[in-house]
Order: C-alpha cells, then sequence, then structure tokens
C-alpha cells in the first residue's frame, strides 16, 4: 500500500469541495434529512464539513503542536445567513488547500491519530470530504461518483484508523472485533491490475492485520469500486443490487457496527 502524492490529496480536497458546491447550489432544500446521517440537515452537513476543513486549516497553517480547540477557529461553524454558505466553502477549501500546500507533506502538525504530519491531514481532509460529498449527493437524490485512486485509498486509511484504534483506544467499539479466525475479503469487480482493488483483512486477539490480494475469506464483499467504498464506510446498503454479500454475512455487518468512521 502506498499513500498517493501531497500534492494529489490537495488536488482532490479541491475538487471534492467543489463538488459539493455544486450539490449546495443546485437548488436541493437545505433542511433536507441527509439518509446517511439521520440526525443532519444537508444544512447542518456542509457547516460540518466546511468547519472541519478550517480547523485544519487553523492547525497546519500555525504548526499547532496540540489539538486547536474548535471555538478557536474563525468562522468554523459558517456564515448565519445560508445564502452565504457556497461563498464560505469555496474560500475554506482555498485556504486550507493553500495552507497544506505551503506546508508540504511532512511539516509537523498535531494530529489524532499518532501521524503528526500536515501530510495526515491532507489524506484525512480528503476522505472527509470523499464520503460526507456522498451523504450530500444521496440526500440531494444525485448521482456520486469519485476516482478509483481516491476510492481505493479511503479503504485503505480507514482500515489504518481501525487498527490504530484498536491499538491504542482501549475503550474504542473497534476492540469488540477481536479474535482469529475470522477474515473479511473486499473485492472490487472493476477495479484494474494497476490499482489491486481487493483487500484481506484479519481479525486477530491483538489487532486486525490486513493486506491487498484476493484470498478466501469468512465473508467477502464483492461490487464496483464505489459501491465497495460506500458499503465500507457505510453509505450504502449491503443489499444494494450492485453488491453482493457471500459467506458470514453477520460478520460484515458487526464489522460496520464496531468499526464505524466518517
Amino acid at each position: 500500500m502506498t499513500l498517493l502524492a501531497h500534492d494529489r490529496y490537495c488536488d482532490e480536497i479541491a475538487h471534492q469541495v467543489g463538488l459539493l458546491r455544486d450539490v449546495l447550489t443546485s437548488g436541493v432544500d437545505l433542511s433536507v434529512t441527509v439518509p446517511t446521517c439521520p440526525e443532519w440537515s444537508l444544512e447542518r452537513l456542509v457547516r460540518h464539513t466546511g468547519g472541519a476543513l478550517r480547523w485544519v486549516e487553523v492547525m497546519v497553517r500555525t504548526r499547532a503542536q496540540e489539538e486547536v480547540p474548535e471555538d478557536r477557529v474563525p468562522l468554523g461553524e459558517g456564515p448565519e445567513d445560508t445564502g452565504a454558505l457556497d461563498a464560505w466553502l469555496a474560500e475554506t477549501g482555498e485556504l486550507l488547500v493553500a495552507a497544506l500546500r505551503e506546508a508540504g507533506p511532512d511539516a509537523k502538525v498535531w494530529s489524532w491519530a499518532g501521524i503528526p504530519t500536515s501530510g495526515f491531514w491532507a489524506r484525512r481532509m480528503a476522505h472527509e470530504l470523499t464520503v460526507h460529498r456522498a451523504d450530500a449527493t444521496l440526500a440531494a437524490g444525485q448521482p456520486y461518483e469519485v476516482a478509483p485512486e481516491i476510492a481505493a485509498d479511503a479503504i485503505d486509511e480507514w482500515l489504518q484508523i481501525v487498527e490504530f484504534a484498536q491499538r491504542t483506544m482501549p475503550d474504542d467499539e473497534s476492540g469488540e472485533l477481536r479474535g482469529s479466525g475470522r477474515s473479511i475479503h473486499l473485492h472490487a469487480t472493476d477495479g484494474t491490475p494497476r490499482l489491486e482493488a481487493e483487500w484481506v483483512i484479519e481479525l486477530t486477539e491483538d489487532v486486525i492485520v490486513w493486506r491487498r490480494g484476493h484470498e478466501k475469506a469468512t465473508v467477502a464483499l464483492r461490487g464496483p469500486l464505489t459501491a465497495v467504498m460506500l458499503a465500507f464506510y457505510r453509505r450504502l446498503p449491503l443489499d444494494s443490487p450492485e453488491l453482493e454479500v457471500l459467506g458470514e454475512r453477520e460478520l460484515l455487518e458487526f464489522w460496520l457496527r464496531r468499526a464505524s468512521f466518517g
């Protein structure tokens, strides 16, 4: 597994912000409930996502060595006027991308995941946007597409986060996934050889072990890469027509309940 280039993540942040703005300005009712985040309206989703980007921008720009309180982030919750949300989101994306490009991938910046670099935040925000734009398009009833290398990297990152949580957060629900002898196979049926878009995840008595590859497993999730990514992030139901579950479906469902993220 190889990370994408820092500039690629920066480019994707700018791209995803633009696509999220397209949803925002498409005439959709901002009060509509987001099906995949039912406690949020579409407006709240946009404010949450933009606020996360603003928060990271402050930390990267100031090279913060500890967590910055959210109440110290200028315009962190966006403008009161919903009509100004688009301009706020556009500015937010520009500020973050500029800060990340200026910092480069190796600047020391606090993070919660044991990788204290600006590069961690470039990757994390690219996928924060990738997933929350899916939430927005689902709420708006619009189609969703994402570049294959971004979808594959989003799965890699989530698995790394689950591994980190099992290793360092004893009270996290992912700890319930311990127990040897069980495994999950993700199989993107439209993946290219270059991407190797298949994953094997082994549950152990300690932390998960995962790798790219094609192997027999306790349960397999098959489908187009984007659909597999969305299902793995609990944005697409397992019984969606483009997906196929083979083997012990209960294990996959248990994983999704205990390793929820994004």
